[in-house]
């Protein structure tokens, strides 16, 4: 396939973790990686071979840089990042394991990216040559001008005829329920991909799927062929994917994922999946629909590259999915024994 230029636009993070499965009471040390969910998907579609560029502002010092080479050592391009600000955000995420969830703290607030201004960012340049744009309901939700910035690109990039995605990834802990539908039902009349997990929906939209219960690990997928129809019919999408987990603890999870083209639905293989770590799943899910669509897959193989991708990263420690294009592949075409490569 051609070499196809994607663009995603958000904020990268330090992240700090506890060794293992250790709680935050417990550690008195803490890994340090980077990640975030625009940042993870790039990560992806550079793995996938494709001209990977992430977009964001981070600060003019040592830490920010350890972000940036984060990225250019996985091969996403970062020439277009601005250096400026006081501080990059960090999360502190904390494994769960069986029924004791994950847990995240956000220390964000005053970050780099989320006082960006409109104007900051060359667009048009940004988006030159560019197949794809990429951006997730995180990045508006940081703070207004951040809301702003990201209405901009997804103007922008509409008008230069680029296919547009988000996903929706609402976050109680950064904006409320009201605040998400009044800025993201903006957004959308810019979107063509729409893509959301078994919550996002509803709490952004206020569209339920009927018969689910996802405390209870209960998934009705008519119920979500019937929230794809109805997100279609509201904003004119092109097509919507959706990530269904059946959550039976922190440790194990049902996994897999379906796709409307406004005619027909298309759903994956469902894979019982021990998860090392969680963070990210979403985000890989993403990245492998978006090259899945480019590099010119059907639907249906669309939508098993791309559960078979976020699958593999609940294996991989990190916000990052660390996976070839050839292991993906033998995934979702059947390969799920776990054997030794050799």
């Amino acid at each position: 396939m051609a070499c196809h230029k994607v663009v995603t636009f958000g904020e990268i993070m330090l992240r700090l973790s506890p060794p293992g499965y250790q709680r935050f009471i417990q550690a008195t040390s803490f890994d340090a990686i980077y990640g975030g969910g625009e940042a993870n998907v790039a990560v992806s579609l550079a793995n996938y071979g494709l001209d990977s560029y992430f977009v964001t502002k981070v600060p003019a010092h040592e830490i920010g840089q350890c972000a940036i080479n984060a990225l250019r050592g996985l091969g996403v391009r970062t020439e277009y990042i601005l250096r400026g600000g006081k501080r990059l955000g960090i999360y502190f995420c904390e494994n769960g394991a069986s029924q004791r969830p994950s847990k995240v703290i956000y220390d964000r607030a005053h970050s780099s990216i989320s006082e960006v201004q409109p104007g900051e960012f060359d667009w048009p340049k940004i988006f030159e040559g560019a197949s794809w744009f990429h951006f997730t309901g995180i990045t508006p939700a940081i703070s207004d001008s951040a809301a702003a910035v990201t209405l901009e690109a997804a103007k922008t990039a509409k008008s230069m005829g680029i296919k547009v995605s988000a996903d929706l990834n609402y976050r109680k802990n950064l904006w409320s329920t009201e605040k998400a539908n009044k800025v993201m039902t903006e957004l959308m009349q810019y979107v063509d991909i729409a893509i959301g997990n078994e919550e996002d929906a509803e709490k952004v939209f206020g569209i339920k799927a009927v018969g689910s219960d996802v405390t209870r690990g209960e998934l009705s997928q008519e119920g979500y062929c019937e929230v794809a129809r109805e997100l279609v019919r509201r904003f004119g999408f092109e097509k919507v994917a959706i990530t269904l987990r059946e959550s039976l603890s922190a440790s194990d999870n049902n996994w897999s994922g379906m796709l409307y083209d406004g005619q027909d639905f298309y759903v994956s293989r469902k894979y019982r999946i021990h998860i090392v770590d969680r963070v990210g799943g979403g985000d890989a899910f993403a990245g492998a629909l978006i090259y899945a669509l480019l590099a010119g897959k059907d639907c249906r193989d669309a939508i098993e590259f791309a559960a078979a991708a976020s699958c593999l990263k609940h294996s991989i420690i990190g916000d990052f999915n660390l996976v070839s294009l050839a292991e993906v592949q033998a995934l979702a075409q059947g390969d799920a024994s776990g054997r030794v490569q050799r």
